[in-house]
């Protein structure tokens, strides 16, 4: 089975709101930093937003910030984000992923995270 699958994605209407979930073993969840990152056709894969194990830390891409917010539920080893005010430039395939080092702060950098989720699609489109 997966180690992290994400659920949620849709097509939505430009101003309109998403949430998507990331669930995870526990092996896989527990004491890691987890992010999200997404990669739209033509485009190398962007960081979206991270948050640290315990949820008290998070950051945001530029792009998102005000607009998506990332939590997580330690006890039911899932991620989220929710997507608030989606533009058409929003559209991809958005990607959870869990840093390669337990207990330690999550990074904008993909290739700091080792474990991905398959996508899941979000269209924003009028």
């Amino acid at each position: 089975q997966a180690q992290l699958e994400e659920s949620g994605g849709g097509l939505v209407q430009p101003g309109g709101s998403l949430r998507l979930s990331c669930a995870a073993s526990a092996q896989t969840f527990s004491s890691y930093s987890m992010g999200w990152f997404r990669q739209a056709p033509g485009k190398e894969r962007e960081f979206v937003a991270h948050i640290n194990w315990s949820g008290g830390t998070t950051g945001y891409a530029d792009s998102v910030r005000g607009r998506f917010t990332i939590s997580r539920d330690n006890a039911k080893n899932t991620v989220a984000l929710q997507m608030n005010s989606l533009k058409r430039e929003d559209t991809a395939v958005y990607f959870c992923a869990r840093y390669r080092r337990p207990a330690t702060y999550g990074t904008i950098f993909a290739e700091e995270y080792n474990i991905w989720g398959q996508g899941t699609q979000v269209t924003v489109s009028s």
